[in-house]
């Protein structure tokens, strides 16, 4: 989808917040709200049981989580995108929902089919390296890679991932030739780092910490545009060697669109001010992520500036689904 079209929708989504909404949401609930979500057990999951847990609480009707997990997050986005604009069908995921589309031609939905809640919580990369490897920072790792085209490898998850895009960004930007080693997912590929059949990866913090103590790996820096309390002590890789790079997992709530602002905006009301809790934002540091809260335009904003970056990363390298 070309740029344009994401602007279109990001002051669409803002106009339709502004102005004053068809319904006035003044007795919404009055049955149960579905937050549809992945499998269950993950970050996704973990998330969707929080900000559930609190709707009930606070909205007096149940909030179910249903777990639609399978393709990579198109099945659960499918399924909302066709519900009915009347905020008792949420989605909550990870960026695949808008990066999804961007890698293959039957998604039977786009970005602009949904209403941006709040953004719930962003998790960082870090960069890791075996420790064989002759480097120790960002700048030594570009030299290095420069010296070696195409000699390099790094292991990802599957096609779109965050272990995988990430990579890609880092070297689009740095100009650098790493070939990719592809795994069904990032435990096995995490694991061949460690036994050195690879050399680079770019994890989450949390997966990759119990490595870092032990010395089986050595982290270079974060991902981040900021540095991260769930990797203390690492410069960003901005700061390290390459400027303007940033790449973060981004979690976030939505509502198909069309859905009346006054309830998008009671919806994000409830659920930003319970993730700015201290008692939340432990819970989910100890899941290795970071909560943030945003308002909507907030989170509109930050989809598109992804969606910017990853787009010609993806164009520009050709990635298409494994």
């Amino acid at each position: 989808m070309p740029s344009r079209r994401w602007g279109s929708w990001v002051l669409a989504a803002i106009a339709g917040l502004v102005c004053a909404g068809v319904a006035s949401g003044q007795n919404y609930p009055v049955k149960p709200i579905r937050i549809i979500t992945a499998e269950a057990g993950g970050g996704n999951d973990f998330a969707a049981r929080l900000l559930a847990q609190r709707l009930t609480r606070s909205l007096g009707q149940p909030a179910i989580v249903e777990n639609r997990g399978g393709a990579g997050g198109a099945i659960a986005a499918e399924t909302a995108a066709k519900a009915a604009p009347d905020g008792y069908t949420l989605l909550l995921y990870a960026g695949n929902v808008w990066t999804i589309p961007l890698l293959r031609s039957n998604v039977q939905y786009e970005v602009q089919d949904f209403a941006p809640i709040t953004w719930i919580a962003r998790s960082p990369n870090t960069v890791v390296v075996h420790p064989s490897l002759p480097v120790k920072n960002i700048k030594e790792l570009i030299a290095l890679a420069k010296a070696r085209p195409g000699q390099l490898n790094y292991a990802s998850g599957g096609s779109g991932s965050a272990t995988h895009l990430s990579v890609e960004l880092f070297k689009a930007m740095a100009s650098v030739n790493i070939v990719r080693v592809p795994y069904k997912g990032n435990a096995p590929a995490l694991n061949d780092l460690v036994a050195g059949q690879v050399q680079v990866m770019f994890p989450t913090a949390a997966t990759v910490a119990p490595h870092l103590t032990s010395g089986r790996l050595r982290a270079l820096a974060v991902t981040s545009a900021e540095p991260s309390v769930l990797a203390p002590g690492l410069p960003t890789v901005a700061s390290a060697g390459l400027p303007g790079y940033e790449s973060i997992s981004i979690y976030g709530l939505f509502a198909p669109s069309k859905t009346p602002p006054a309830i998008v905006r009671l919806l994000n009301q409830e659920c930003a001010q319970y993730l700015r809790t201290t008692e939340v934002k432990e819970r989910f540091f100890k899941m290795g992520v970071e909560t943030v809260g945003s308002t909507p335009e907030e989170f509109a904003a930050a989809i598109k500036s992804d969606m910017t970056k990853m787009a010609k990363v993806i164009k520009d390298a050709g990635i298409r689904e494994d």
